[in-house]
């Protein structure tokens, strides 16, 4: 679990799927069991309050984004008011939202080569590949491999690349296009 401060009253986790499964959860239970989920979510706030040095109390705007192979962003968002009845009371509203998309991270070009030759042999012809900040990163939405099992393509791309934590909407910001649209078809056409 790693907990970064956005600001004065927002802060960050990002806890990985392996992180969920240590603390006793899977990924479906997130969305059918709401008693459990409460509660983890309860340790993680007392976990980064603790971390971050910060005091929670009033009202938590707390948005969780589960990405596909990478784990989950939760935004955590403190609204002071005044409580009348009860300084010590936290109140968490939850709000959760699963992303489409495939995001892996790539330390050369040449893996991002080697996982697409695997890739068109299997129909997947899409994808967008970007650079930033020294590394290469290729997204897969499920449009692009509507008939193959995702966990197929995580444990192709798993082989030659590290799920990412940076959101497609980082990299439309700050990354640099290389592939906008049909990623695995280009780089085959191109390098083979």
């Amino acid at each position: 679990m790693r907990i970064e401060r956005l600001s004065n009253d927002q802060f960050k986790i990002f806890l990985t799927f392996d992180d969920l499964i240590e603390r006793g959860f899977t990924k479906d239970d997130l969305w059918h069991d709401a008693s459990s989920v409460r509660n983890l979510f309860s340790d993680m706030m007392y976990e980064a309050s603790s971390e971050l040095g910060i005091e929670l109390d009033g009202m938590l705007l707390v948005q969780v984004h589960l990405m596909q192979a990478q784990g989950m962003h939760i935004f955590v968002t403190q609204e002071y008011e005044e409580l009348t009845w009860d300084d010590d009371f936290i109140e968490m509203k939850v709000t959760l939202d699963e992303s489409k998309e495939l995001i892996f991270s790539f330390n050369e070009f040449e893996d991002i080569i080697q996982v697409s030759s695997y890739l068109l042999p299997l129909a997947v012809e899409g994808g967008k590949v970007y650079h930033m900040d020294n590394r290469y990163y290729m997204i897969l939405d499920e449009a692009d491999f509507p008939e193959i099992n995702k966990e197929d393509i995580i444990g192709i791309m798993s082989e030659y690349s590290n799920p990412s934590i940076i959101t497609s909407h980082r990299l439309d910001e700050y990354g640099k296009v290389i592939f906008p649209s049909n990623a695995v078809k280009k780089i085959i056409d191109t390098f083979y």
